[in-house]
């Protein structure tokens, strides 16, 4: 069924660049935000977005043509949060793209002039952590450009896994405000359960109890995954059959017979160690990526059954509710879509703090009669965090 948002005539109002399938628009919404625009450009995830939130406004375009009076004009009244996740391809470290010129590294830069033309009164960004180093040119450049317009930044490479979310996600989360900062979310877990925080949830907690899912020709002979609510694998080839029949949870593909490994795996500790492996129950998962179903792609094995996991069970480390539809027929396309997106439940956390630093932005102007409230930033109060809270990678 579609996600729909509730018709509050004074809830904040939000757009969703890059929106994707609508994992940030959900937690948006979650947050109580009024998504008013989501802009995309890819048909296959346009059509799962609309499927899902059938009430907002979608853009199918290439943002380089959108303008901020366009955003305004749509969103009916002043923008409150302009978010958006720009394509990280070229900053990942699961790619050596960033080694060439990749066009989709200069959307960062398209945001920046979104925000400078729109002037919405807080501003949400989530990247990838190399955004902030190998793409440091490009960040430091958008926090220049929003600065110069009076926002007050707040930035760091933040474990997801801290909100939540069972899994290894590492990103470089972004918040600033028009004249006032907007804190970070504290952690609501810890790896240990110290700080009186619950601990990580992990595997067990989100796929266990699950049916067994059926392969993908199966599901597309008798109506299509979708009638399988995407709990569907990839058949395994027998090769990769036998590595996940003597893959141990957790343990890396070096620990394969080496009869069993692929040639380009034979005699070589180089490269992933991460692949032909199963994730472990007790632990969070890898990182849930574009080959998230695909074995040879990361520790993506089930930690019990001979499959890799589904698309679904990809679909909940990821936080989406089990009634989202993935209004596609073609695999590869859903499994990059799920991977692509930022995790629904953190999504809310961080949308939620943004509605909390705007209202009570409201009241200590509103107490003090409109002008600088005392304790507000002052222009050249400019203190941004940066760095990484609890960001250290872990062997999954």
């Amino acid at each position: 069924m579609p996600i729909r948002q509730s018709k509050i005539d004074n809830a904040p109002v939000a757009v969703d660049l890059f929106s994707g399938v609508g994992g940030l628009t959900l937690g948006l919404k979650r947050a109580g935000f009024r998504v008013a625009v989501g802009v995309e450009i890819e048909p296959h995830a346009v059509s799962t977005y609309k499927t899902n939130h059938p009430e907002v406004a979608v853009l199918r375009q290439d943002i380089r043509t959108i303008t901020g009076a366009a955003l305004k004009r749509l969103a009916g009244s002043k923008i409150d949060l302009l978010a958006g996740c720009p394509p990280c391809q070229g900053f990942s470290s699961l790619t050596s793209k960033w080694r060439r010129e990749d066009s989709r590294n200069e959307l960062v830069g398209d945001m920046a002039r979104l925000v400078e033309e729109a002037r919405p009164r807080a501003v949400m960004m989530e990247n990838v952590p190399g955004l902030a180093d190998r793409g440091k040119p490009l960040f430091d450049e958008f926090v220049r450009r929003i600065e110069k317009f009076g926002y007050k930044v707040s930035w760091a490479v933040l474990q997801l896994a801290d909100y939540g979310v069972a899994q290894n996600r590492r990103r470089l989360v972004l918040l600033a405000g028009k004249g006032f900062h907007i804190p970070l979310p504290e952690p609501t877990h810890s790896i240990d359960g110290s700080r009186g925080l619950p601990r990580w949830r992990v595997v067990r907690d989100v796929i266990s109890g699950r049916p067994r899912p059926v392969e993908l020709r199966y599901a597309n002979e008798h109506g299509g995954p979708s009638e399988f609510g995407w709990h569907v694998v990839r058949t395994l080839s027998e090769n990769n059959s036998k590595r996940l029949r003597n893959a141990r949870a957790g343990k890396q593909r070096f620990e394969l017979p080496e009869s069993m490994r692929p040639d380009c795996h034979k005699q070589s500790e180089k490269g992933f160690g991460n692949v032909y492996g199963r994730m472990r129950w007790n632990r969070i998962s890898p990182t849930i990526t574009g080959g998230c179903t695909t074995l040879s792609k990361g520790r993506f094995g089930h930690p019990q059954r001979n499959t890799t996991i589904s698309v679904r069970e990809a679909a909940a480390i990821q936080q989406f509710p089990e009634n989202y539809i993935f209004d596609c027929p073609y695999m590869d396309y859903v499994c990059t879509m799920v991977g692509n997106a930022l995790p629904c439940g953190f999504a809310e956390i961080a949308s939620a703090a943004c509605d909390s630093a705007i209202k009570d932005r409201e009241q200590r102007l509103g107490r003090s009669g409109g002008g600088i409230a005392p304790g507000l930033d002052r222009p050249g109060d400019s203190i941004q965090r940066r760095g990484m809270r609890n960001g250290a990678l872990l062997d999954t």
